[in-house]
């Protein structure tokens, strides 16, 4: 599938468009005119295709980037300024978490392919994934602040990512980050020059697509339920989840192979 909806101000431009290698999916936002602001359709196209990569088995790594000079310059402004209603903006800032939970769910780890600017919700996009790789040219900011908007929802994922006072930095000045003080402060993982991304994406990808699938979609789940708990709930729940992950076949196997100095066969223990 090349395409998931069109964009209403242009029907004949897809809003996303879609290329799988193997078992890594390239998802990519298509409004390169608009900045790859998050409108009504964009989400609307992100969930749908978030709901049908996650009962897809052929896919074990999604990465998620951006045609244009930008990957993300938040919500579409001009969306929101022509509809001026409480229940509307609840609903519209709803469906954009609903969106960030999605990502959060999927069994797959997402991997943010950031080549240009991440702004307000664009910058929580980034921080709503799993991982991120930045080129060189990335930059970040929460800048509603500039127009009069606290970034309240960015703030969410934004104070997961980041320590708390760079983040009231972000939040307060709207200023820009540029991509190597985004991975200081552990918005990003890694950051390479522009015609490198795609190869340092491809390597952390492959060294996911290396371990067996079902303990990486396992252990995503317990990383985020743990998370929000309380040590001693936290450690209650790892504690529960090392011992039935250490007898399934998949961990016995790795044990044996680690002991036997060998690589371990896990089309053998049925991963």
């Amino acid at each position: 599938m090349n395409a998931i909806i069109a964009d209403s101000s242009s029907p004949a431009t897809p809003l996303l468009a879609r290329t799988q290698v193997g078992a890594v999916l390239h998802l990519t936002l298509n409004r390169p005119q608009q900045y790859n602001a998050l409108s009504e359709e964009m989400l609307a196209a992100l969930r749908q295709a978030l709901a049908d990569i996650a009962g897809d088995a052929s896919v074990r790594v999604l990465v998620l980037g951006a045609a244009g000079k930008a990957f993300c310059a938040g919500h579409d402004l001009r969306q929101i300024r022509s509809n001026p209603r409480p229940d509307y903006y609840r609903w519209l800032f709803a469906e954009c978490a609903q969106l960030m939970g999605q990502i959060r769910a999927l069994p797959q780890p997402v991997i943010a392919r950031v080549h240009g600017i991440a702004t307000a919700g664009g910058c929580q996009l980034v921080a709503s994934c799993d991982l991120a790789v930045a080129a060189t040219s990335a930059r970040f900011a929460t800048s509603g602040i500039n127009i009069g908007l606290f970034c309240a929802t960015p703030a969410v994922p934004l104070t997961r990512n980041v320590g708390q006072k760079p983040a009231f930095e972000m939040l307060f000045t709207g200023d820009f980050i540029d991509a190597d003080i985004a991975r200081e402060r552990g918005l990003v993982n890694r950051v390479v020059p522009l015609e490198r991304l795609d190869e340092e994406i491809g390597l952390l990808a492959n060294s996911i697509l290396a371990k067996p699938a079902h303990v990486v979609a396992a252990g995503k789940e317990l990383f985020y339920r743990q998370q929000e708990m309380g040590i001693d709930a936290a450690y209650q729940l790892a504690v529960q989840a090392m011992a039935c992950n250490l007898l399934e076949p998949v961990a016995q196997e790795g044990i044996d192979a680690f002991l036997g100095k060998r690589k371990p066969n896990w089309a053998a223990s049925n991963q």
